[in-house]
């Protein structure tokens, strides 16, 4: 029996144990990895799993079980469950699951075959190709926090007795490298990765390498700046990591709650004209593109910010019916958990300048490359992350800056970001174009 069957197969089961809606959310995955070190396989990693989960509600009262027994007696076992636990919990009147026209799902999502049949022996390869790439890159590259190669494949499938059901099947393969140059007694470490949902999309094993080497081997020689207020330009990499801040600011069960600095804001002006932030589960060949969310609802595009304005919290079902607004397709979830908000690809749409050109209209400021600690409080808005990165003096990258500290609140952050890069690129679910904000306090020496 598919998973499809075995989810409408346990609907049934609820159904009959008592629930008054059920729906079961079946999931199987396959995670192969391999890690390298000097060219020796330091680990070869290898894992699957396969369970299911159900949701039933009785009298507006919620129960969820999961197992990996899908024998029919397993099933059974698991609706009783699920009905004996709503029976025993509080009564909440946002409970209920997604119906009607939201449901449904375009097609069976993004799958490539060629993925499935990667070997280890490709992944050992790969891994030692950007190794050996990022030590010839540079020679002060002597050693590696890490090299590896690795793919994940999914198939999911979800019923409910409101109508939702579907299946999806989902790839991606990636590449990474953390290198570490030393010289005159300095080490500094850095990292490169791809991800792709496409494995003829993946970024060559050998680029990855010399990316990754060129990135630690700028570092070196890295001071402390004095402290001051400038100009800070964010490369993609920490660009992405500042509008995934902005993410959890957008979760509609935190808005609910009051505990984001944007809760009172929608429709207001909340950044600069040039931010436009894009949750979208419909981009092709985006790493978290899928047909339909954790609870049916067909996958939407959702512009969250458009040119600078507040336009859209992310919500699932329940957390919609709180807030009496719409799910906008945002339940994520595994098979032994409930749906939760969560984003898909979110991204920071590209604008029209060269990265060069950015950092050119820079006469004394901070182009940052690696960021350390939380960074961003959703609550407040308040923002301050260690960062590493070179010093700008006149337009150009002058010399590499470690041990400083860039901070500054949220709300401000977005409204002075000046310039816009079109150097956007998907290499992960949360992506970003090179950024400049127009000021933040840089604490250094």
């Amino acid at each position: 029996m598919n998973l499809l069957d075995t989810c409408e197969l346990l609907v049934k089961l609820a159904r009959k144990a008592g629930a008054a809606e059920a729906e079961a959310y079946a999931e199987r995955t396959r995670d192969a990895s391999v890690r390298v070190r000097d060219g020796e396989v330091e680990e070869l990693h290898q894992a699957s799993s396969k369970g299911i989960g159900l949701r039933v509600i009785c009298a507006q009262r919620l129960g969820f079980t999961y197992g990996t027994d899908l024998s029919k007696d397993g099933l059974k076992k698991l609706a009783e469950n699920a009905v004996a636990l709503a029976k025993g919990a509080a009564k909440d009147k946002a409970n209920g699951l997604p119906r009607g026209a939201e449901l449904g799902a375009k097609d069976a999502g993004e799958y490539d075959p060629a993925i499935e049949e990667i070997s280890p022996e490709w992944k050992l390869t790969a891994a030692r190709e950007a190794e050996k790439a990022a030590r010839a890159e540079d020679p002060r590259v002597r050693k590696f926090d890490s090299t590896g190669a690795g793919d994940f494949l999914s198939q999911s499938a979800i019923a409910s007795s409101h109508g939702a059901r579907g299946e999806s099947r989902a790839s991606y393969v990636y590449v990474y490298c953390s290198p570490v140059a030393e010289a005159d007694g300095q080490l500094q470490t850095a990292s490169w990765s791809d991800t792709r949902r496409k494995l003829a999309n993946l970024q060559p094993p050998e680029e990855v390498g010399r990316t990754a080497a060129k990135r630690a081997a700028r570092m070196l020689g890295a001071r402390k700046p004095k402290s001051q207020r400038v100009p800070v330009v964010f490369d993609p990499q920490m660009a992405a990591g500042f509008i995934g801040g902005i993410s959890t600011a957008v979760n509609g069960l935190l808005v609910h709650k009051k505990s984001s600095f944007l809760g009172a804001l929608l429709g207001k002006q909340v950044a600069s004209r040039n931010v436009t932030l894009i949750d979208d589960a419909t981009l092709a060949h985006g790493i978290a593109t899928r047909p339909f969310d954790g609870e049916g609802v067909a996958s939407r595009r959702t512009a969250v910010v458009e040119n600078g304005i507040l336009r859209s919290f992310l919500y699932d079902a329940t957390t919609a019916r709180k807030a009496k607004a719409q799910s906008t397709s945002s339940a994520s979830r595994a098979w032994a958990s409930l749906p939760s908000i969560g984003t898909s690809n979110f991204y920071l749409q590209a604008g029209a300048q060269k990265p060069e050109e950015i950092i050119k209209g820079v006469q004394n400021g901070l182009y940052v490359t690696a960021m350390l600690g939380r960074g961003a409080d959703p609550v407040t808005g308040d923002y301050s992350r260690g960062a590493n990165g070179i010093w700008i003096e006149n337009g150009e990258l002058a010399y590499p800056v470690q041990e400083v500290t860039v901070s500054g609140n949220l709300l401000e952050m977005l409204k002075g970001i000046d310039a816009v890069g079109d150097d956007l690129d998907f290499r992960a679910s949360t992506a970003a174009p090179t950024i400049r904000f127009a000021e933040l306090v840089v604490s250094g020496a």
